[in-house]
């Protein structure tokens, strides 16, 4: 029985100053290839794979997929955010051999994109599940045209999942609910974005290079803001509805004290462990910005009121800090994971700073003011616009009808960018105080962490 699906690797954005400085700037192609880089990295990791025994290629080889796959992309002309799809093919524990299931899902990748697309299929056998990663070239190296990520699509793989895995008498779940019922996940994914359990499971990941134990790795998942329940084995950071079960996302206790007794053989894992101990004093993001920018996240030093164009641009600045904190390019207190989450709002977020910027707004009331501004502009263009129609529905002189259709249309086209600007503006004053809100709890998470930090070194 083997559950499907599959999700787009969004090209990489460039750190919020240089979007602050040139808002006309283009994502450059070399971004993409660093995620294209990134995900075929993961899905071919060794801790993963047992030595890499289990790594095969569809229509490319898999020592130089990744730059098999960029070649198809330059050769065709790179388009849009999408630079691959991450899929997945997952099997109950105990019910296959990691060989059957790399056939299989060489098999379902082949029958799925193998006439069109450069695929890597790997098999992890890093939890009790047994399960295959799929990395997909979003461009096909027939015509060029991209993979449209259709619901269609999701629907096929699994039909064909369960085709193959019937050839090999494994059960099929029939008549269950598509992408096991979560249709949220299966939009978020879609988007691009993450869900809770995708960061949670991100975060269980790397908390567990750098633990020698259960408990340092809860320590290290308690350093990025999540809360454990120990009495019911679950977790959860501040804002969620619901808390995890660790043993629900594949992290059972045995799997767990398998992988960190692993690091106290390593010394190379030692040694992140020493360097990444979550009782050690770290940079502080969000208080070290606002002392850089003589701001803190309630207002400035010289006025009581809340600046939204600063809350926006401080929001903007820690998410783009997560890129490096992935990556391990930087000394700063892991993000909370509530902020973390917003990365994939970057796009919107940056919009929104940038007409508070390009306008001089700095308060609640400014935006109001801009508001009340683009509404009575986008009415006054309304009414010139319908009494030119109306003006239209009399005969007139095939003159005088060219210069009203022209008109007509200049107008609409002015009213574009103001019926943009005032719904960027609408999201702000919606959004707002809610970003205010959460940079208000990570002011406080640092802060206690800075208590915490003295007590310790006392």
């Amino acid at each position: 029985m083997a559950t499907t699906g599959f999700w787009p690797v969004k090209g990489s954005l460039k750190v919020v100053i240089d979007y602050a400085d040139n808002p006309d700037k283009t994502t450059n192609p070399k971004y993409l290839d660093n995620d294209l880089a990134r995900v075929l990295e993961y899905a071919g990791n060794d801790e993963k794979t047992d030595q890499r025994l289990f790594i095969s290629g569809v229509n490319c080889s898999t020592d130089r997929a990744c730059e098999e796959m960029r070649a198809i992309q330059k050769r065709f002309g790179m388009r849009g955010t999408n630079v691959a799809y991450h899929g997945y093919q997952s099997f109950r524990p105990g019910e296959i051999t990691p060989e059957e299931a790399h056939r299989i899902g060489i098999e379902t990748a082949r029958r799925m994109w193998g006439d069109r697309y450069q695929v890597v299929v790997t098999t992890h056998l890093n939890t009790d599940s047994v399960h295959n990663h799929m990395v997909v070239n979003a461009v096909s190296f027939r015509d060029g045209k991209k993979f449209q990520n259709h619901i269609s699509d999701h629907h096929r793989l699994r039909e064909i999942s369960d085709a193959v895995c019937r050839e090999h008498e494994l059960l099929v779940l029939e008549g269950s609910d598509f992408y096991g019922g979560k249709k949220g996940a299966y939009w978020v994914h879609k988007k691009g974005g993450m869900t809770h359990r995708d960061m949670l499971k991100q975060d269980i990941e790397d908390s567990m290079k750098y633990a020698m134990n259960f408990e340092g790795m809860i320590k290290q998942l308690q350093a990025r803001g999540y809360v454990y329940d120990y009495r019911r084995g679950s977790i959860k950071a501040p804002g969620w509805e619901r808390a995890i079960r660790l043993d629900r996302l594949g992290f059972t206790r045995d799997m767990i004290r398998e992988r960190t007794d692993r690091n106290l053989d390593d010394p190379a894992a030692r040694y992140g462990w020493n360097t990444h101990l979550p009782y050690r004093p770290k940079r502080l993001p969000l208080l070290e910005l606002e002392r850089q920018l003589a701001f803190s996240v309630e207002h400035s030093h010289d006025t009581a009121t809340v600046l939204i164009d600063a809350v926006f641009l401080i929001l903007l600045t820690l998410l783009g800090l997560t890129r490096d904190e992935r990556e391990g390019k930087q000394s700063f207190r892991p993000l909370s994971p509530t902020v973390r989450m917003e990365m994939t709002r970057f796009d919107r977020i940056h919009a929104q700073y940038m007409l508070l910027r390009g306008n001089d707004i700095h308060t609640a009331e400014e935006l109001g003011a801009f508001m009340k501004m683009r509404e009575g502009e986008i009415t006054a263009l309304e009414k010139e616009r319908q009494s030119c129609r109306n003006r239209l529905r009399r005969p007139k002189d095939p003159q005088v009808e060219g210069e009203l259709k022209e008109r007509i249309h200049g107008i609409s086209e002015q009213l574009k960018p103001l019926r943009k600007d005032l719904a960027t503006a609408r999201r702000i004053d919606d959004s707002w105080r809610r970003y205010y809100e959460l940079l208000q709890s990570e002011h406080d998470l640092e802060a206690r962490a800075i208590t915490r930090d003295r007590s310790l070194e006392r």
